[in-house]
């Protein structure tokens, strides 16, 4: 492999495995390390997806084979990786024995929780995770979302783990990540807020989500808009932008909680206003504003737009299907620096982090270097506060309301906090001498804000040659879109998947008020070890994570499916292709009780027919196949409702999981804390604060070993730790 790729000197044998496993290890081989995979007779998926995932990969004819060639390969730094069943990860890990290749078993669940036997697949993780709760209409059943979000999304949890114990000088002999742990970085915030506060998650409906609006996607004249307008001054260039004056001052739409209150008021303004123009024309005045707009557009024709064709965000697949490639772009100009030995504290122990970042998605990827041992000093001001403290939060209240948001502590635990006014000159030269004596810069500000503060990239490169500087910008440093201000939401809208999720008859819909933002987190701690890794051989350099380009990673099987195909593939709601039924049914009890059952083989079929007493389904020889289960969908979901209703969803789901099909209750937000899995293995982590006292945080969703990194340090407070680091550091002010 050419010396050129960052994670040359590593080899991997990839064992066997689904989706989660199979990305896991094309992050390995595109990013240059050499990949050995087993090679499978019959293709489970769609091949041009398969041959996505496989692409920079060798095959050999057995697992043994794969362990011999990384056995032989001379490489520095060996790993094998299996799963995602129990019996699959224990045969894997059989054929290691006694090799000197430390493992990455990747499951569903973590073996030590009360669904650590349970069937899954990638609507069912939507299902337990709160996403499917809260997408859809407000009356009727939750939508599972399509795709295999939540299996990328552990593929490069798992990454980020395996990586990060490769960094050290001591690598555990097996790390561990789950599917179900993984995914819940879109929801884990959330899940501790309603513990600590009480409060239970509503369903609102399509493109609804609170706590923003307007958060939705417009028809223009051409094409579809994305529309986000959070804080007070975005509404009211927005509400002029389209001529209406009265809306920017009338105080019924002060807030973004009040104006959800009125949404369809607002989208009833929003809309026709959208559709008298071009998507160019509100782009360009949007970004002129900074109001969030982005143009929306259906995976097949997102390699074509300009911004994404010049920046090489797509590369051929096979004919004219075209994948997204990776969402990072590395340039290593700098000097070079010996990796972290690592200690007692992680594989990252003595590596320093200098965190200008704000909101969701920079702290998530913080977070995870902090949970990898890395001392994170987290750098914020009373002036400019983290955006997840409130941006309406007064100073003068006891206890101050900016110390109290549960979704900036379960991000920014794990770190130092140090609070640094830059427009003042001698906080500025401190956090000059901070980027000095760190290892790595990481920040997600709006384009430019970096440079404004005197601190871009060529001034990090000048304090300090051997820095890695991470960042973040949503539609990249470069290209036609990349000024655009952007939420978490934008980045979903200029993703392509709301064009995947739903149903035909509904618009352009999302599935999350941030979507794009935890995923990008992940991406960001992934793209942060791999410069960290590199810098020892290709010195230091800047890592760009385009936030959007990361969500191009989990809706890569529709974007290849539609380019291959030439056109738009139809919305079938919760159904999938591949599986009858796949579908939400209500159970007996409270109105919000749901049912979320999955079928994916003949067996499967065969087992929940006699689980709910229908022999003559079971019996019956049009329904033994795919195909004739497809065409009596509506007669199968029936019957199935039909069963479900006078069972409670979490009974029904353990005896459908005992019979051999994979099923859940729907879970909100809400049900994510005390649910049993969770508490059994210990995923949620006690910790005690200034302000609140005792709460919960998430844990670090990998083991080492068996054990979680250790959670140590609570989200600071504002400026807890400046004069502590400022005085270890020798700086004065």
């Amino acid at each position: 492999m050419s010396q050129e790729y960052p994670l040359a000197g590593i080899a991997v044998a990839e064992l066997g495995g689904e989706i989660a496993t199979r990305y896991c290890a094309r992050l390995f081989a595109r990013l240059g390390a050499s990949v050995w995979r087993v090679a499978e007779a019959d293709e489970p998926l769609d091949p041009l997806f398969g041959k996505w995932l496989d692409q920079g990969k060798h095959f050999v004819a057995d697992a043994a084979a794969a362990l011999d060639a990384v056995a032989g390969s001379g490489a520095e730094r060996r790993l094998a990786i299996a799963g995602q069943t129990p019996i699959r990860l224990a045969e894997a890990q059989a054929l290691i024995g006694t090799r000197d290749i430390p493992f990455l078993a990747l499951s569903w669940f973590d073996p030590r929780g009360a669904y650590a036997d349970w069937r899954a697949n990638d609507a069912l993780i939507q299902a337990m995770t709160g996403i499917a709760y809260s997408f859809g209409p407000r009356e009727g059943p939750p939508t599972l979302p399509q795709g295999h979000a939540p299996q990328i999304v552990a593929g490069v949890t798992a990454f980020v783990a395996a990586l990060g114990s490769l960094i050290g000088e001591v690598t555990p002999r097996r790390i561990e990540a789950s599917v179900f742990e993984a995914a819940l970085c879109f929801t884990e915030t959330g899940a501790v807020g309603t513990a600590a506060l009480g409060y239970q998650v509503q369903r609102l409906g399509v493109n609804r989500l609170s706590p923003t609006c307007p958060c939705n996607i417009y028809p223009t004249t051409d094409g579809y808009i994305g529309v986000t307008a959070l804080i007070p001054s975005q509404w009211q260039s927005l509400a002029r932008l389209i001529g209406r004056e009265d809306l920017a001052v009338d105080p019924r739409l002060t807030t973004t909680l009040m104006r959800l209150a009125l949404a369809d008021e607002v989208d009833a303004v929003l809309a026709p206003a959208m559709a008298g123009r071009s998507t160019a024309y509100w782009v360009e005045k949007g970004d002129a504003l900074r109001i969030p707009l982005t143009p929306a557009l259906p995976p097949g024709e997102l390699p074509r737009l300009p911004h994404w064709r010049d920046r090489g965000a797509f590369e051929p697949v096979e004919g004219a299907a075209q994948g997204p490639t990776l969402p990072f772009r590395f340039s290593f100009e700098g000097e070079r620096s010996d990796r972290p030995q690592g200690g007692p504290a992680g594989p990252l122990a003595g590596v320093r982090v200098a965190d200008f970042s704000m909101g969701w998605a920079g702290p998530l990827a913080a977070r995870y270097l902090g949970d990898l041992g890395a001392d994170v000093l987290k750098i914020e001001s009373r002036e400019r506060r983290d955006w997840w403290r409130g941006w309406e939060a007064y100073d003068d209240a006891d206890p101050p309301p900016y110390e109290l948001p549960r979704n900036f502590m379960a991000v920014n635990r794990s770190k130092r906090g140090l609070d640094l006014d830059l427009a003042k000159p001698e906080d500025f030269k401190a956090a000059e001498a901070i980027i000095r004596a760190s290892d790595l810069v990481l920040e997600n500000q709006g384009p430019g804000v970096m440079e404004k503060l005197g601190l871009g990239l060529a001034a990090q490169r000048r304090l300090n040659p051997k820095i890695v500087s991470v960042t973040m910008p949503a539609f990249g440093r470069t290209g036609p879109l990349s000024g655009l201000r952007a939420y978490g939401s934008t980045v979903e809208q200029a993703s392509g998947m709301p064009f995947v999720n739903g149903r035909e008859e509904w618009p352009p819909c999302q599935q999350h008020v941030a979507y794009g933002d935890a995923i990008a987190g992940v991406f960001g701690a992934a793209g942060a070890l791999v410069g960290l890794y590199a810098r020892q051989r290709l010195g230091g350099g800047e890592v760009e994570i385009s936030q959007v380009e990361c969500l191009f990673q989990l809706g890569a099987d529709a974007i290849i499916a539609e380019t291959a195909l030439g056109g738009r593939r139809p919305r079938t709601g919760s159904r999938r292709a591949h599986m009858t039924p796949c579908c939400v049914v209500h159970g007996a009890g409270e109105a919000q009780d749901w049912l979320a059952v999955t079928v994916d083989s003949d067996k499967a079929w065969l087992a929940l027919a006699r689980a709910i007493s229908r022999g003559d389904l079971a019996n019956d020889p049009d329904l033994r196949t795919l195909a004739g289960r497809k065409a009596r969908e509506d007669e199968i979901e029936a019957a199935l409702a039909a069963w479900a209703a006078n069972e409670w969803p979490r009974g029904a789901a353990e005896a459908l999981q005992a019979a051999g099909v994979a099923a859940s209750a729907v879970l909100a937000t809400h049900d994510l804390f005390p649910d049993p899995h969770l508490q059994d293995c210990g995923y949620w982590a006690a910790q005690h604060r200034r302000y609140i006292g005792d709460h919960f945080t998430p844990q670090p969703p990998f083991r080492y070993d068996g054990e979680r990194p250790a959670v140590t340090r609570p989200a600071p407070t504002l400026g807890e730790h400046t004069e502590e680091v400022l005085a270890e550091l020798g700086i004065t002010r």
